[in-house]
């Protein structure tokens, strides 16, 4: 990605090497808990629905107060001026709408963090929180999660955070609050199959902001798009699955197969209209 230069937000809480708590996390849901546990660990998710469905014990020392390496800055340099670039795409989609876009605070944490939507430990993986409009991001984690998941990239990283910042945009559209008042008037299963397609949405708008920060900011270099549909591919709920427990459990599914993933990314980064994303309406995902 041609980063370098480049304006970078100062929407960014940079907490690393501050220490942290890590969680102890134990059972609670059956024989799928370990597995589901994974799920959000590779995936992310929100650490309110992690400390809902899985046991929480004591939490742990962990992390230090020691200063940040040359590639941990360089790595919150570029997380940074990809935030910016997301910031640029969605302010301007926002005022074709007639609305106003809220940027939305970056969290650069170690070890753990303390969120509106409860305690979460670095194994939770990048998520959002709605009730602060903040999106949370181990950096050393995500590079970690890349190198077993086999999507390596610059590019794969900022589809993670243009993914997070997609389900803020449905927070201030009010699709989120939405999804969630549907929560416990409908079996576990039907509302598996409603997260399926708000993850499924988010990664539309991933693309749709890969769309615009290359036609508008030449942000992307040959083999970026690549990289981002290989992430997109990378961390779909069959994948996961197969890889952790060897047999794959559809109705568990909470974030859409590989194929669904890669295919809505693909439809954002295409088409560039928000309009082409109503993953609820659709017939097929």
């Amino acid at each position: 990605m041609r980063w370098q230069g480049r304006r970078q937000s100062t929407n960014v809480e940079d907490r690393r090497g501050q220490g942290g708590r890590g969680l102890a996390i134990g059972g609670g849901i059956g024989g799928l808990g370990i597995v589901i546990a994974i799920l959000y660990m590779l995936l992310g998710g929100n650490p309110g629905d992690v400390t809902q469905s899985l046991q929480v014990d004591q939490p742990y020392a962990t992390g230090s107060n020691e200063p940040l390496s040359a590639k941990q800055e360089e790595m919150g340099r570029f997380i940074r001026t990809v935030l910016a670039s997301v910031e640029d795409v969605w302010r301007a989609r926002f005022q074709e709408l007639g609305r106003t876009y809220q940027d939305p605070v970056l969290v650069l944490f170690s070890g753990g963090a303390e969120s509106a939507c409860g305690y979460a430990g670095s194994s939770v993986g990048p998520f959002y929180c709605p009730a602060d409009s903040k999106v949370y991001i181990d950096l050393d984690f995500l590079e970690d999660m890349q190198r077993q998941l086999g999507a390596p990239g610059d590019f794969a990283m900022a589809y993670v955070l243009a993914h997070e910042v997609g389900h803020h945009v449905q927070n201030l559209l009010g699709i989120s609050d939405q999804v969630q008042s549907r929560r416990g008037r409908m079996s576990e299963r039907d509302y598996n199959q409603l997260m399926v397609r708000m993850e499924l949405q988010a990664d539309f708008l991933a693309g749709v902001w890969a769309h615009y920060a290359n036609l508008e900011e030449g942000f992307l270099e040959p083999g970026d798009i690549e990289e981002g549909m290989n992430a997109a591919s990378s961390v779909g709920d069959d994948r996961i699955q197969r890889q952790t427990q060897g047999y794959v459990v559809p109705d568990s599914f909470t974030h859409g197969t590989s194929e669904q993933r890669l295919r809505w990314f693909r439809k954002g980064l295409t088409t560039g209209d928000i309009n082409q994303g109503d993953t609820f309406g659709a017939a097929v995902l």
